[in-house]
C-alpha cells in the first residue's frame, strides 16, 4: 500500500489488553457497588471511550460515571497497564514499516500518559514519531477529534495517511477526517461492526494485514 502516514490504534491493534482492562473495570463497578463476576462480559470496554461506556452500560449519571473512571485508573495506573500483551508479530510488522520508511503514529482514546507508559514498557515505543491520546480530563477522546488533532500537528496530507483499528470508533474517525480506514479482525471489534462501517481494506488476521505490506 501506498501510504507514508500510517495511524495506528492501541488497544486490540497493537496488543492485546484484555486482562488489564475488564480487571480494572470489575475494580471500578466494585466500588459503585455493582458486582459483574464476568470479565468476558466487560469485554466492550476495550476500545470505546471509557466514560461513555460506563454511563451507556450502567446507565450512570455523568458525575458517577467518572467517579467509576478515576477508580479504574487508581487500579489501572499501578497494575492493569502491565496485565498486557504485545500481539505476536507486531513487533516485526512495525520494525519493517519503518525499514519502508514509513511514518508511524498511535492514535488512540487512552490517556496518553497511560498509552507512552505501554509503549514505553512494551518496547515498541522506539517505531512511533509520536503517540497521541487522550487527556485525563476526557478531551480527544473521540477518535473524529483526535485524528483531527493529529493531522493538524503534524501537518499530514489525509490522502497520504491510513488509520488502522480494531473497532468502528476508529474507521468513523478516519472517514470524517478525509482519510481511509483499515478494520482489523484480530481484535476486539466483530467483523459486523468493522464491515458496517465500510472500511477502505478489511484485514481478518495481522498476517493478512502483514502481507498488505510486503
Amino acid at each position: 500500500m501506498h501510504y507514508q502516514n500510517l495511524l495506528f490504534d492501541l488497544d486490540g491493534t497493537l496488543t492485546d489488553p484484555r486482562e488489564g482492562i475488564t480487571r480494572s473495570v470489575q475494580y471500578a463497578l466494585a466500588k459503585l457497588d455493582i458486582h459483574e463476576p464476568e470479565l468476558a462480559r466487560l469485554e466492550h470496554f476495550i476500545g470505546p471511550p471509557l466514560l461513555q461506556c460506563f454511563m451507556q452500560t450502567y446507565d450512570l449519571e455523568e458525575a458517577r460515571a467518572w467517579e467509576a473512571v478515576n477508580h479504574y485508573r487508581d487500579r489501572f495506573k499501578v497494575t492493569g497497564l502491565y496485565e498486557n500483551r504485545v500481539f505476536d508479530g507486531i513487533d516485526t510488522l512495525l520494525g519493517r514499516l519503518r525499514d519502508q520508511r514509513r511514518t508511524l503514529f498511535i492514535a488512540t482514546s487512552k490517556p496518553t500518559v497511560f498509552a507512552r507508559e505501554i509503549a514505553r514498557h512494551f518496547g515498541f515505543d522506539r517505531h512511533f514519531t509520536h503517540i497521541y491520546g487522550s487527556e485525563l480530563d476526557g478531551t480527544r477522546t473521540d477518535k473524529v477529534e483526535l485524528i483531527r488533532h493529529l493531522l493538524d500537528e503534524e501537518g499530514l496530507d489525509p490522502a497520504d495517511t491510513l488509520m488502522i483499528g480494531d473497532r468502528k470508533h476508529d474507521l468513523i474517525g478516519a472517514r470524517r477526517n478525509g482519510l481511509h480506514g483499515a478494520g482489523v479482525g484480530y481484535g476486539f471489534g466483530s467483523r459486523e461492526e468493522l464491515l458496517g462501517e465500510e472500511p477502505a481494506y478489511y484485514f481478518a488476521s495481522l498476517d493478512e494485514l502483514s502481507r498488505a505490506f510486503d
